[in-house]
């Protein structure tokens, strides 16, 4: 090889870097592909309709193939484990990436009887009926964060469009202007198993965890305000019974920059100034 054609394999060679690196940036920042090709994909008019839902805690960076492995008996320890019936406890683990807001970890073990969660908001109450049984690592993970505060005074941060039909929360510490680059990437720097998946449908009503892949699950959950077409992905946990129609009237208000998908922060700015957990009514 003579000196010139080093020089270009070295050129070529460094600029492949380049990419690969700048490919893992965007990762960190972007979060997981709610439709696409990995997940599902949605025709409308004759076109492919993308759209991202975002969390924060774990990030798909730290789990890619061109990621730095960390120890694999390490890694191996830190998944989290689905509800164990015998003794009624969830696996919940560390999770590192995104920004977040940390109260600890919930509990292990878990209650499983019926309850509801209301989200007193700035525009009214929305009552969610949950499913505990099906769904028990969720609703003990939110149990706890609303008894926590956790949620107390956080914006949602994400409306959906017509193709895409979701008002997004539970990020901690998004400011939902349409400015802030980090909206969608807060959690509660813990994580835990998706469940209730099998023949999961994302009809109005339903409430569902947003995730950055399998077993991501945080805080960041969506509500649907119509009928978005995806693959039984993220764990839907309750259903809206009291409520939607405020939901309806934030998408009305459209959204303040729309992204590629059509989505981006709600122009009328919802506020969850408290959750709480009752007996199911």
């Amino acid at each position: 090889m003579s000196g010139k054609d080093r020089q270009k394999q070295l050129a070529r060679e460094h600029y492949e870097r380049q990419m690969q690196r700048r490919a893992e940036r965007e990762a960190r920042a972007k979060r997981m592909t709610i439709i696409g090709s990995s997940v599902a994909t949605v025709v409308v008019v004759g076109a492919v309709v993308a759209a991202t839902v975002l969390l924060g805690g774990e990030d798909p960076a730290t789990t890619s193939a061109s990621a730095e492995p960390s120890a694999s008996a390490s890694a191996a320890a830190a998944e989290p484990k689905a509800f164990d019936p015998a003794t009624g406890t969830c696996g919940y683990v560390a999770s590192p990436g995104g920004t977040v807001k940390d109260v600890g970890t919930p509990p292990a073990k878990v209650d499983t009887s019926p309850k509801t969660m209301t989200l007193a908001t700035n525009r009214g109450d929305i009552v969610i009926e949950l499913d505990a049984a099906k769904t028990p690592c969720t609703v003990g993970s939110f149990a706890f964060l609303a008894e926590e505060g956790y949620f107390d005074g956080t914006r949602c941060h994400r409306l959906g469009s017509a193709q895409f039909p979701v008002l997004q929360c539970g990020d901690p510490l998004a400011k939902a202007d349409g400015k802030n680059p980090t909206d969608g990437q807060g959690g509660p720097g813990y994580r835990f198993v998706d469940e209730n998946l099998t023949g999961a449908k994302y009809t109005r009503g339903v409430v569902a965890m947003a995730n950055s892949g399998p077993d991501t699950n945080g805080s960041q959950f969506f509500i649907v305000y119509g009928d978005a077409e995806l693959g039984p992905n993220y764990t839907p946990f309750g259903t809206v019974t009291k409520g939607l129609e405020i939901v309806d009237k934030v998408n009305k208000g459209g959204v303040i920059t729309p992204g590629a998908d059509g989505t981006g922060a709600p122009k009328e700015t919802v506020e969850i100034k408290d959750v709480t957990m009752s007996s199911k009514s």
